[in-house]
């Protein structure tokens, strides 16, 4: 355990305390336990066996791993004794600590010390390990292990094993799937309170996907109508998943074991149960999944953005020279960037045309964000002063300053509880910092010590507590398999294992978003103005839609925030919600954002449907097939005991010929989609074949970096240098190496997850010109010295030992904490100016160390170093050394492109680096003192209810994450 959450001895206030508390627990009447006590088999019921007899070929070799545990729900005694004593609910953080473990435990891990930092991820429970039993209902069965507590849901009909699922999915999850609902339909705020940061998160996400009752609606039909008998299936599936979350809320309300988070909020009374948990519809599933459609799975957009940096670079250099140089800064096919497809293949798709057509430009200084917040009032006021809700940069903070009352009288025993969502119950920037997280590495069975492929994979989704995702097994007809799933979309098992193959997913965000201008109009004939509420479509004058969420909240025990309310409000074109407004050669426009999957996340069903089907899924070949049908944009990778095989998922746009897909296109006829009909936003899609794919590679390596050749990058930056450079390198030496076995590959992994990507792959060409001249001044000497010791280490952030809460080579890993953004500024801000500059810093943030606020949970989120200027830092050095450089920048920037000067401006910016103090660098937030870089970097699991936990040593690795190697096949 961590020193920092070592139980010391109450104090006498503490003792007071937890008196006051256990006397509360006794007059509230309830048991101190969580929400799951084990539970018996119900009555005529066998005794104990295995869960599941599903055929299972991996032999003890499939692991996995989802910290902190799998129990999220826990009743208002268990969440006031967790935060007056102390005390967990069970199975709520029995993995967090062997999670944590793998840090020093990696070094020397065999394939046999797995299960010390893993789960076994067998089908089925022995007898022996059995910790409950229940029946729902008669044609299902749903076993707990002992170990984890994650439910075996064995049906003997499929309806049955839906309908367990469901009901499971309540038991571990119900108040985080009530949450995503709300925020799918952007009522966060009247649920769970008016917090700044529940109106940020709100405002963030509403508008991106701003869906009627009659939108989600229609999804729903769309699943059946258009499918087949798999789409009629995948309905009926969802209907029982349903019933099952509904039959669970029905009993848990009765029995009074439903989350403690619905008293603190306001929805049921603590002393009369009285109030409502509301049932789930068929609508909610597909609010869900708009969610985590736009968290993980969608890509390219920023288009307005990418308008204005190169208008910017236009603007210093010249229209051909600013072109060029932004060019380079865009990096869309950059030749050195590392590739999961790395023999050759080229995919072209989304490359920028030679004679572009259609780009619509805003005029200099005429963009405008359109508009969201209207007629605040209350706390809405008090929370931002003005305009949407901005994060405060501060690790899980809420944006702004709320107004706070305390509610009405509230019974003295919860008192403890009061304000714990002060602080919102996300962050407010959840939407809005850019996602596209996990990492996959598999090693085709040439290349391993059994023959057998072996496969190391999962998705960062963040760390919640509880998770996003939640394990499960279901067994039923026509399915059969065991893994992760997001809460409330886990009637089909999402990424794990079936009866002989493992399947796992990556963000790919290649570009399926793009940016219309709309030319404005007046239906009168009149001349427009820029605020205009219609628009030409297809040469008639037509109106917006408007749709609008009217919210507000009232002061509850949880969130003391004041009552406000405020209605958001988006304008809806053939095009997509209007999110900005400008000029065009001086013609009013509003610029949109049309994504392909817009109004089709529930689409996906049938893919993921398929994954859990053994007789559909036999080979690599018809996983792929699975797939395809996915309209999200992943990365798939896929095991079995003779093949690996990857696909690349999404629906991705035919463009017209000649558009250029990073800028915005004017909204005409010729630059639309091919096939496009906005009436159900359909359009012609690029076909399987022109898909990034592949079948028994080497080896595939994948953390969100370029696909292949050619398949156009949506982001810039992404060039000679990326965090897939990390295990791109590992695992290629253990390749050639061969024999790798699951132990091996898990090693690689692990040391990636605590390297520093700066400190890897660029700090030698920063020590080469550092070296190219002797350095004098016993600072700057001091400084060189130690950043050489630490990149002869490993460059790694780790513990000197478990528990010590010191890096090695602290002084280091400080240094080049503050080194890294004062270098690139004096690096490129001379050359570039201060415009520019600042233009592409809007498109690329510098950093992404793993102190700084981004990432799902904000600050302490593990994910670490997916975008910065680590790219450009290292091609404009090499540059400067007179070393070859394929794909260079546009102009050599680092002292004019003169190596004395260069290796004065890093000497200059490493000496105030290196005199800036721990606590300027780190300094601190609600969970770490000032100064404490450990902890600075430390993840925490973000409490999304009741329950908190310790923070843990940083880890830039898969939240949910597998480890298989299956030694037989059907």
């Amino acid at each position: 355990m961590h020193p920092r959450s070592r139980t010391r001895p109450p104090t006498p206030t503490a003792r007071r305390v937890r008196s006051t508390a256990a006397a509360a627990l006794l007059g509230l009447g309830l048991a101190m336990t969580a929400p799951l006590p084990p539970a018996a088999a119900a009555p005529g019921t066998e005794e104990p066996v295995r869960a599941a007899a599903a055929a299972d070929h991996c032999g003890s070799q499939c692991h996995d791993i989802l910290p902190p545990g799998q129990n999220g729900n826990a009743t208002l005694a268990g969440i006031l004794a967790h935060r007056t004593l102390g005390t967990y609910p069970k199975h709520s953080r029995d993995q967090l600590a062997r999670y944590d473990s793998l840090v020093q435990g990696h070094t020397s891990l065999t394939d046999g010390q797995l299960g010390e930092f893993f789960n076994d991820s067998s089908f089925g429970v022995p007898a022996d390990r059995v910790e409950s039993v229940e029946k729902p209902r008669e044609d299902v069965t749903i076993t707990r292990d002992e170990r984890t507590g994650v439910p075996h849901i064995q049906g003997t009909t499929r309806e049955g094993a839906e309908f367990g699922a469901g009901w499971a999915a309540a038991q571990d999850r119900l108040w985080l799937m009530d949450l995503f609902r709300h925020i799918g339909r952007g009522e966060l705020t009247p649920f769970a309170g008016g917090a700044a940061a529940n109106q940020g998160l709100e405002q963030q996400f509403w508008p991106s996907a701003p869906y009627t009752e009659e939108d989600l609606r229609a999804q729903v039909d769309r699943i059946a109508a258009g499918n087949g008998e798999r789409g009629r299936q995948a309905l009926a599936d969802v209907t029982a998943y349903v019933a099952g979350i509904n039959a669970y809320i029905a009993k848990a309300k009765k029995d009074r074991v439903f989350p403690g988070e619905y008293v603190l909020t306001g929805h049921v009374d603590a002393v009369t149960n009285a109030g409502e948990i509301e049932p789930f519809e068929l609508t909610d599933i597909v609010a869900l999944a708009s969610v985590i459609g736009a968290l993980f799975g969608s890509g390219g957009g920023g288009e307005v953005e990418a308008a204005l940096s190169l208008l910017a670079a236009q603007e210093k250099y010249g229209t051909a020279e600013g072109t060029k140089v932004w060019e380079s800064f865009r990096m869309r096919d950059d030749s050195e960037a590392v590739l999961t497809l790395h023999e050759g293949e080229t995919f072209p798709y989304a490359t920028r045309p030679e004679d572009p057509r259609g780009t619509a430009l805003p005029d200099a200084g005429s963009v405008t964000a359109e508009p969201l917040v209207h007629d605040r009032t209350g706390g809405a006021v008090s929370a931002t002063g003005e305009g949407a809700a901005k994060p405060s940069g501060k690790p899980g903070r809420a944006p702004g300053k709320t107004q706070k009352k305390a509610p009405g009288k509230v019974p003295e025993k919860l008192e403890p509880l009061r304000g714990i969502f002060d602080d919102g119950v996300l962050p407010a920037d959840l939407f809005s910092s850019r996602k596209g997280m996990s990492n996959a590495l598999t090693v085709s069975g040439e290349h391993t010590a059994s023959g057998n492929p072996v496969a190391v994979f999962g998705p960062q989704t963040g760390y919640f507590a509880p998770q996003l995702l939640m394990v499960q097994e279901i067994q039923g007809p026509g399915i059969s398999a065991r893994g992760a799933s997001f809460a409330g979309l886990s009637f089909y098992v999402q990424l794990g294992r079936g009866q002989d193959y493992a399947w796992s997913a990556t963000s790919a965000n290649q570009d399926v978003t793009d940016t219309y201008a709309v030319e404005l109009c007046d239906p009168a004939g009149g001349t427009p103005s820029r605020d205009a509420l219609h628009y030409l479509h297809r040469g008639r004058c037509v109106a917006m839609e408007t749709l609008e969420k009217k919210n507000s909240w009232s002061p509850t025990l949880a969130d003391s925030t004041a009552a406000g309310s405020y209605r958001m409000v988006v304008h809806r074109t053939a095009y997509g919600p209007v999110t900005h407004r400008a000029t065009v050669g001086g013609k009013p426009v509003a610029y949109t954002s049309l994504r392909s999957s817009y109004g089709h996340e529930a689409d996906s069903i049938i893919g993921f449907q398929m994954f859990n089907d053994p007789s559909y899924v036999k080979d690599a070949a018809t996983f792929q097939q699975a797939a395809e049908r996915i309209n999200y944009t992943f990365n798939w990778f896929y095991a079995d005991s003779r093949q690996t095989a990857y696909y690349n998922s999404g629906s991705n746009p035919v463009r017209a010929a000649g558009v250029d897909p990073s800028l915005p296109v004017k909204a005409e006829p010729a630059y639309e989609w091919s096939g496009f009909d906005p009436s159900d936003n359909t359009a012609d899609h690029t076909p399987s074949a022109e898909h990034p794919q592949s079948v028994d590679q080497d080896y595939y390596v994948s953390w969100n970096n370029k696909q292949a050749k050619g398949y156009d990058s949506a982001r810039f930056g992404n060039g000679s240098v990326h965090r897939g450079d990390l295990l791109d390198d590992r695992v290629k030496a253990l390749v050639g190496r061969g024999g790798v076995t699951r132990a091996a590959l898990t090693r690689a992994m692990a040391e990636a997850a605590v390297a520093d990507l700066r400190g890897e792959q660029v700090l030698p060409e920063l020590l080469r010109v550092l070296r190219s001249a002797p350095v004098t001044d016993p600072e700057a000497a001091a400084a060189v010295q130690k950043l050489e010791s630490w990149a002869a280490a490993g460059a790694l952030r780790k513990e000197t030992s478990r528990g010590s809460g010191t890096y090695a080579h602290a002084d280091a890993v400080r240094t080049m904490d503050a080194w890294w953004p004062l270098l690139v500024r004096a690096q490129f801000e001379p050359g570039l100016g201060g415009k520019l500059y600042g233009a592409l810093k809007a498109n690329l943030a510098v950093d992404e160390a793993p102190g700084a606020g981004h990432g799902p949970t904000g600050g302490h989120a593990g994910s670490a170093f997916q975008y910065g200027w680590w790219s450009y830092v290292d091609k404009d050095l090499r540059a400067v050394l007179g070393e070859k450089v394929d794909s260079p920048l546009g102009r050599t920037f680092c002292g004019g492109g003169d190596l004395s000067a260069c290796r004065d401006v890093l000497l200059t910016t490493l000496k105030a680096a290196a005199a800036t103090p721990a606590a300027e660098v780190y300094p601190g937030d609600e969970h770490c003192a000032a100064g404490d870089q450990w902890c600075a970097d430390s993840i925490v699991q973000r409490a999304v209810g009741g329950i908190t936990h310790d923070p843990v040593h940083w880890q830039n690795r898969p939240t949910y994450q597998q480890v298989v190697e299956f030694p037989s096949h059907r």
